[in-house]
């Protein structure tokens, strides 16, 4: 499995924020926002991953993320050079998906649960189509939103929809079978002069090979593309981290447990942050060895 973070886009919900950098590379709490996705794609067991980003930003995630040797996983990079929706990061990635199957995350997408990487892996290895997953939210004319039966099935989905279908959001996490570079071909742009990833998984839908994940009320999902909802994600990193003495989304640990690196490499890594984040690495090869 293969793994695409979207990194690029308009960035206009965060004006002036992100007039000079992208939004990816802004704080949420003590990590930048990437690391957030990145850590997703991570615990899912995901180690070969493409960046998409634009050519303004892709050379700062670059001196962030580098290759993705130091995590024990390889990171490489493709250029977004005019934002045309969600779909666009798949036909932009066909050389890098190859006819393999591929999980795509937004960005700006915060996934977080105790069994949220066990809950993925699952849901890769039993995927015969596309899996999207689906989270209960308060209000969902914001987002595109899946109806569903009784049985989770996938009925229909609308974009943003006027009149009430379901409080179902599709979340911006999606993985796709090797066909979905043929899928992507199909589309055309929408009336945004977008490619809609609800156009790739109405597509799947049609051939009833779309499936739902829920999300349960354990899990927390944040698009943190406004003002508030980036204040919110930070107050929720924060807040869990301080409570339970143990970080979000931190790579070099996702790294370290998966086994990826070693405690040594985990060390030397600590050594070149001279705050928290350092001594948090150190203190779990501490607990490991106690």
């Amino acid at each position: 499995m293969k793994g695409i973070i979207l990194a690029g886009g308009k960035n206009s919900r965060l004006k002036p924020l992100t007039n000079a950098i992208t939004k990816q590379l802004l704080p949420i709490y003590n990590k930048p926002m990437i690391y957030y996705p990145l850590s997703t794609l991570m615990l899912a067991g995901i180690k070969d991953i493409l960046i998409i980003s634009n050519p303004e930003n892709i050379e700062l995630i670059k001196k962030l993320l580098k290759d993705g040797s130091e995590l024990g996983i390889n990171i490489s990079y493709e250029i977004q050079k005019k934002p045309e929706g969600i779909a666009q990061a798949l036909k932009i990635g066909k050389e890098f998906i190859n006819k393999k199957p591929v999980t795509l995350i937004l960005g700006d997408n915060l996934f977080f649960g105790s069994e949220m990487g066990s809950n993925i892996k699952k849901a890769i290895k039993q995927n015969t189509g596309a899996t999207i997953f689906a989270y209960n939210v308060y209000d969902p004319s914001m987002y595109g939103v899946v109806k569903i039966s009784k049985n989770n099935k996938p009925l229909s989905i609308i974009e943003k929809p006027k009149k009430f279908i379901s409080n179902y959001a599709v979340t911006g996490l999606y993985i796709y079978d090797e066909n979905v570079s043929d899928y992507t071909s199909k589309i055309k742009k929408s009336k945004r002069n977008e490619l809609e990833i609800t156009d790739i998984n109405k597509l799947y839908l049609r051939k009833n090979k779309l499936k739902v994940q829920i999300l349960n009320r354990g899990s927390t999902w944040l698009d943190m593309g406004t003002f508030d909802l980036l204040s919110d994600a930070s107050d929720f990193v924060k807040t869990i981290e301080k409570r339970q003495g143990f970080m979000i989304s931190c790579p070099e640990e996702i790294a370290w447990r998966n086994s990826w690196i070693n405690k040594e490499k985990l060390l030397k890594i600590s050594k070149k942050y001279k705050n928290n984040y350092g001594l948090y690495l150190r203190k779990l090869i501490n607990l490991d060895e106690n």
